[in-house]
């Protein structure tokens, strides 16, 4: 009888450990569930007889949007959702902050932190027809090079307004990190030798100096008051040439001058942000599970799948003493669905159809 009770008791345990196990990890995945965050964004407004707190807050709201929409949609995406209304968009956020407010100057000033639903947005943009990037950071090597036509002249370093100037006016939404080549007499004398075929040169030799894969390499030709710039761009392997013509340029003029760095800084954006496009019009489902004993296992495939810029969406859909089953939508192959979590050292076996971590 004795021993009987003590069963049941041991039965009674697991089941509670489990049901506990359970609610702790439908609240992590909750409470860290991926979203878009925006850090640090400074909002200002008159402080005066007609100052109202909510309009700061909605404008803080409104402007924290207009940057991720900058930083995770192309050029010619955005103007799809330029209109959307201060109400679609606090419907979009989870949660938000507000900094240290301070008063300078009859202003006030607070910086805001925003952090938006991620699969709430991305059904918007794809009731949109937008397919967003993942905000993914990058550095990349850039060679400015700037040729004066009229003065048969070429330049990489002295001389050129371009590199002097490329790495300033930055916008806080840019993913791409220029990291431009230190003044080096070796790369003007090589530069001075291939001048006649400039288009043709691949500056190997200059690139093979930075420990850094990507690169774009931009000639930047001026003839009279016309600017015509050829862009050879480097990413993942890949390589994509875009050409521009700007009339009408003076470059003693700083407007002009930061109107050509602008569209050149664009292109590269969007092409860096195509390369990284989600498709949300891809939906996987997928049924994963895992040993419920295995706590550690079960907090850190949580982790992973959190950080995963593809995954859609994840739950729990069903538990018991012995295993977990996760239900996930992911937007992309099952193949890379697998790199993605090996890369994180977490494995699946798929013997039988069925997916389980080992």
């Amino acid at each position: 009888m004795q021993l009987k009770i003590i069963f049941n008791l041991n039965k009674l345990y697991i089941f509670f450990f489990y049901l506990v196990l359970f609610i702790n990890v439908i609240l992590f995945s909750t409470s860290s569930a991926n979203s878009f965050k925006i850090k640090d964004l400074e909002i200002s407004e008159p402080f005066n007889i007609s100052f109202d707190k909510e309009k700061v807050i909605n404008k803080g709201f409104n402007e924290a949007f207009k940057e991720l929409v900058s930083m995770i949609t192309t050029s010619s995406d955005q103007e799809k959702i330029k209109n959307i209304s201060t109400k679609e968009v606090k419907s979009l956020i989870d949660s938000f902050n507000m900094g240290e407010e301070r008063f300078v100057n009859n202003l006030y000033i607070v910086n805001f932190d925003v952090n938006f639903n991620r699969k709430n947005t991305l059904k918007l943009f794809e009731k949109k027809n937008i397919f967003p990037s993942i905000p993914k950071k990058k550095e990349i090597l850039l060679i400015p090079v700037f040729v004066d036509l009229q003065l048969n002249q070429i330049s990489l370093f002295n001389d050129n307004i371009f590199y002097d100037e490329w790495n300033k006016n930055k916008e806080r939404f840019f993913l791409l990190n220029y990291i431009l080549p230190t003044e080096d007499l070796e790369d003007v004398n090589l530069l001075i030798e291939n001048k006649n075929s400039i288009e043709e040169y691949d500056f190997k030799k200059t690139i093979e100096k930075y420990n850094i894969k990507d690169f774009i390499i931009v000639l930047i030709f001026k003839n009279f008051n016309e600017i015509k710039t050829l862009s050879k761009i480097q990413i993942n392997e890949y390589l994509k040439v875009e050409t521009q013509t700007f009339k009408k340029i003076n470059l003693s003029n700083k407007e002009n001058l930061y109107t050509i760095l602008k569209e050149l800084k664009d292109i590269y954006e969007n092409h860096w942000k195509d390369i990284n496009k989600i498709n949300t019009s891809i939906k996987l489902p997928l049924t994963i599970s895992i040993n419920a004993s295995e706590y550690k296992k079960i907090l850190h495939f949580e982790k992973v799948l959190d950080e995963l810029d593809l995954l859609f969406s994840y739950e729990i859909s069903k538990f018991n003493n012995e295993t977990i089953y996760y239900k996930l939508i992911y937007n992309g192959s099952p193949n890379r669905f697998i790199n993605d979590l090996e890369t994180k050292e977490i494995y699946v076996d798929i013997q039988n159809q069925e997916w389980k971590i080992k």
